[in-house]
């Protein structure tokens, strides 16, 4: 039975007749109607209005604070912090409704105890006290909803800003930062930030608002007990938390540093699993796990000890307090200076005045790691690319592909450098291959002429403009580049060949297969071009990564061609059928190839051969073997290693 079939229904559903073989055709005619009703309840999303520019917008540049991703939605902002007010209002009847009841249902104003009784004013007093918890349950409902969806749009924008600047940042820094790291920032520290917004800032709100409104009713209640409680307590309770705060800050800093670092060595074991596996170095990835892990607990029980010490002394100050306080009012009550019911509001506000204290503790943890994962967020995205734009870069118009290095000196490290004035012209359409011993800076080479690094000196040319003074997104669009190593992203052939430019057709795809030898393996594969791949391509093989990382330069339809050891993880017949089909990539194109295979380097116009830095020799294969050189010397060795003889006929 061929599956388009069950989508002959017409409508949203029907539109496109799918192929046999195809794991999805359409949905079933007996299941049309409910799939619809289910569409009918699905909330409308308006199109994607994202757009990426190398230079971040005004809005992007402004300093990362929690105030200013805030402010994005005063809406919701302004609706919480009502109903935490409301909140902070209404939870501070029961005390009061329960001291009318004591002195005027339960007889607490005179000294014969039975003399005032009313149960009706103890049950008013009680239904209004239910009523109460009743309305502020209904509006800590309403501020949780409130606050999650802020937290999930200020996260969601965040989350957005953070990934955009790894876009812009250069290629030096994710190779010098841990992919973990980033991870961590990207997870961890995001959701941390995500809860604080969520929980955190509500909570010290009404905790606080609590605090101020607890305040007013003690001294309205009685001035002497307040002033007790304010100028005694309340000192001693803000220089624990002054300490607290710097002691805490330091350790949440430190536990986002090495939680990072785990994560770090989790990433860095998952992918080397294979390598691991094979040179049986379970142990010792263990043993190097356990040392990481361990710091990261060092970090937990450091900020532990100083919750420890921060929680139970504020407990025992409460606890101190509320003793000398009773002495006190004791006394007031027996002298007739205060009633019993003023005197047992007084401890039940005075202990809501403790409880919103010790929840600040608890509380406070979650705003040093939410502080803490903000700081590392706001390094992040102050961090600036190496490589950028300049501030009025022009748009690179269509080159014919010349390539210039004028005097091109350059070092990854400072004070080392890996090229040494480098002079050397590519004409439009001259395919030229960089030789040499590993190091000696033949990838380097095509990463200056890709703008991946700029010249430590010198200028890169194209077409006789300083690829510096132009937009990276004109500049990338012209040149094609494939790797080494060919990278493939979790989805289909066809999604990966597609990847390298918009609007690309099933007839431009069906030429790069036959272009570049794709048939066979295309056919053998279940799905076709609709074939899963798994993340980075594991599913294939290295050579099969690699025609198809060809296929979609050739896609790209780049003006200028960069292969770095293209072929390098060719077997012999894929090898010969890359060589023809790179005849093709190559017509009318400006080509550096980086190469290992001399086959591969004879195939070009020219060979420069480096070696320490600097360009030894360059011209022509054949009059290079002619003059006896480098590559003479080179392509002799490659011969007697057992490598085939590209000067003679197939």
């Amino acid at each position: 039975m061929a599956w388009g079939g069950w989508g002959g229904g017409g409508g949203m559903f029907g539109g496109r007749a799918t192929a046999p073989g195809l794991p999805f055709g359409g949905i079933p005619s007996e299941l049309m109607e409910g799939a619809t009703q289910i569409l009918k309840t699905e909330p409308e999303h308006a199109p994607s209005n994202i757009t990426f520019t190398q230079r971040p917008n005004a809005k992007e540049r402004q300093r990362l604070t929690l105030p200013k991703l805030l402010r994005v939605y005063p809406g919701w902002v302004v609706s919480g912090s009502f109903l935490a007010i409301l909140i902070s209002l209404v939870m501070q009847v029961g005390p009061l409704l329960t001291a009318y009841a004591i002195d005027h249902g339960m007889g607490g104003t005179s000294r014969h105890f039975h003399s005032q009784r009313s149960l009706t004013v103890i049950f008013v007093c009680a239904v209004l006290y239910l009523g109460s918890a009743l309305v502020s349950v209904w509006l800590q409902k309403m501020q949780v909803d409130v606050t999650g969806k802020l937290s999930s749009r200020v996260m969601h924008d965040l989350r957005i800003r953070v990934f955009t600047h790894f876009q812009r940042l250069s290629l030096d820094f994710f190779t010098d930062e841990k992919s973990g790291v980033l991870m961590s920032r990207m997870t961890s520290d995001i959701e941390n930030l995500q809860q604080f917004i969520q929980d955190g800032i509500s909570s010290f709100a009404i905790q606080g608002l609590t605090m101020i409104v607890i305040t007013v009713v003690l001294f309205s209640l009685n001035v002497t007990l307040a002033a007790w409680t304010i100028f005694l307590v309340v000192p001693i309770l803000f220089a624990l938390s002054i300490w607290f705060h710097s002691a805490s800050e330091r350790g949440y800093l430190l536990v986002r540093d090495r939680i990072a670092n785990v994560l770090a060595d989790l990433s860095e074991s998952l992918y080397g699993i294979r390598v691991v596996t094979s040179n049986n170095r379970q142990h010792r990835n263990i043993r190097n796990h356990r040392h990481v892990v361990g710091a990261y607990r060092d970090a937990n029980l450091y900020t532990g000890r100083v919750n420890s010490v921060y929680g139970p002394a504020t407990i025992m100050v409460g606890i101190l307090a509320q003793a000398l306080l009773l002495l006190i009012g004791g006394h007031m009550v027996l002298n007739g200076q205060l009633t019993l019911g003023y005197l047992v509001a007084f401890f039940l506000y005075l202990n809501r005045f403790f409880s919103p204290i010790q929840l600040l503790t608890q509380q406070y943890t979650a705003l040093q790691q939410g502080r803490s994962s903000i700081i590392r967020l706001r390094e992040l995205v102050e961090t600036q690319p190496s490589v950028d734009e300049v501030e009025d870069a022009l748009v690179l118009p269509t080159i014919e592909g010349r390539i210039t290095f004028e005097h091109v000196s350059f070092g990854y490290l400072p004070g080392k450098l890996v090229l040494h004035d480098i002079d050397l012209e590519i004409a439009p359409g001259e395919s030229v291959a960089f030789v040499g011993p590993t190091g000696a800076g033949k990838s380097t080479m095509a990463k200056l002429a890709n703008r991946f690094y700029d010249p430590t000196e010198g200028r890169v040319l194209l077409d006789g403009i300083d690829i510096r003074s132009v937009t990276l997104r004109s500049l990338r669009s012209q040149l094609g580049v494939v790797p080494q190593e060919a990278f493939l992203f979790a989805g289909s052939i066809r999604t990966n060949l597609s990847f390298g430019r918009t609007g690309i057709t099933d007839e431009d795809i069906e030429e790069a297969i036959d272009v570049v030898g794709l048939r066979e393996l295309v056919e053998r594969l279940p799905q076709g071009l609709d074939t899963e791949v798994h993340e980075r391509g594991q599913t294939l093989a290295a050579g099969e990564r690699q025609l198809l990382a060809l296929a979609r330069a050739f896609l790209a339809r780049p003006r200028v061609l960069i292969l770095d050891e293209a072929t390098s993880s060719l077997d012999l017949r894929s090898e010969t059928v890359i060589e023809h089909a790179l005849d093709r990539l190559l017509e009318g194109r400006s080509a550096i190839l980086i190469a290992h295979r001399l086959t591969t380097a004879q195939r070009a116009d020219r060979i420069v051969v480096i070696d320490h830095g600097g360009i030894v020799e360059m011209g022509t294969p054949s009059e290079l073997l002619r003059a006896g050189g480098a590559y003479a010397s080179m392509y002799e060795a490659w011969l007697a290693s057992g490598g085939r003889d590209a000067t003679q006929p197939e």
